[in-house]
């Protein structure tokens, strides 16, 4: 989804070289930098990665496919389902409770060592990074509370430490909400778009939320396949998409 707004593709380690090349020489792979070690290891090589991701998700324009989802939000109750930690949805106009961040989200912060401070937007907050060496320049962002080193509120690779009670809240509100649907008998038109299977927690709730009803409309490129003929797969790239099936609609 984020990809058709000019956002890198980190699928792959090439993917994600050419969109970070000073890693190459690191020989770092996306699932390696994000790592919550780096953040107790290397604070400043941490903090290059998400500091430099932080400025650019918040000058991404969102996509004109997402104009195309909020005005079919208009029409008809909707929620979001997201792994990306991008707020790009929020940024295009989605109200906070329509959105579930599985993943949490980069806009806001948490403690390092979780002195009790709940999790705080990183509305302020901006971190130099050299784009050489890809290192964030002091002074980094710190816990209001007790002054520690603050992390992004995003579940990472290997992370034991990640405060989900923001995503939990969001998920519950989720939950209730397909449940209040089923409860009126409604039916559930699903539209997923570029969630893959390397980390399918997207296509197994798309799948999940749609089982009832078959309504699924699985759009990517990549992989497009949809299990036991349950829905329609789309080999196409989101936006384009999105603003076919909106002509269509009328």
């Amino acid at each position: 989804m984020g990809v058709d707004s000019g956002l890198p593709d980190f699928r792959g380690p090439e993917g994600f070289w050419r969109a970070y090349p000073p890693y190459r020489g690191l020989g770092l792979r996306f699932e390696e930098i994000a790592d919550p070690v780096h953040f107790a290891a290397d604070p400043e090589l941490a903090w290059g990665f998400y500091g430099h991701r932080l400025a650019l998700y918040r000058r991404t324009v969102p996509h004109a496919g997402f104009g195309v989802l909020l005005k079919w939000a208009q029409r008809w109750p909707t929620r979001v389902f997201t792994s990306n930690v991008d707020g790009q949805f929020q940024c295009a106009g989605f109200d906070e409770e329509q959105v579930a961040e599985c993943h949490g989200s980069i806009h806001f912060l948490q403690c390092m060592i979780d002195c009790g401070q709940p999790v705080w937007p990183a509305d302020g907050i901006s971190v130099d990074v050299d784009t050489a060496t890809m290192r964030a320049i002091a002074p980094l962002p710190s816990c209001p509370s007790c002054g520690a080193l603050a992390r992004p509120n995003i579940l990472m690779f290997g992370d034991m430490e990640w405060i989900a009670d923001r995503a939990a809240d969001q998920m519950r509100a989720h939950n209730t909400w397909l449940r209040e649907l089923r409860a009126m008998g409604k039916r559930l038109a699903v539209v997923e778009l570029g969630a893959g299977n390397a980390l399918p927690t997207v296509r197994r709730e798309a799948e999940r939320a749609s089982a009832a009803s078959g309504a699924l409309v699985r759009i990517n490129p990549r992989e497009p396949e949809v299990r036991h003929g349950r829905g329609v797969p789309i080999a196409a790239p989101a936006e384009a998409t999105l603003l076919a099936l909106e002509e269509i609609l009328g």
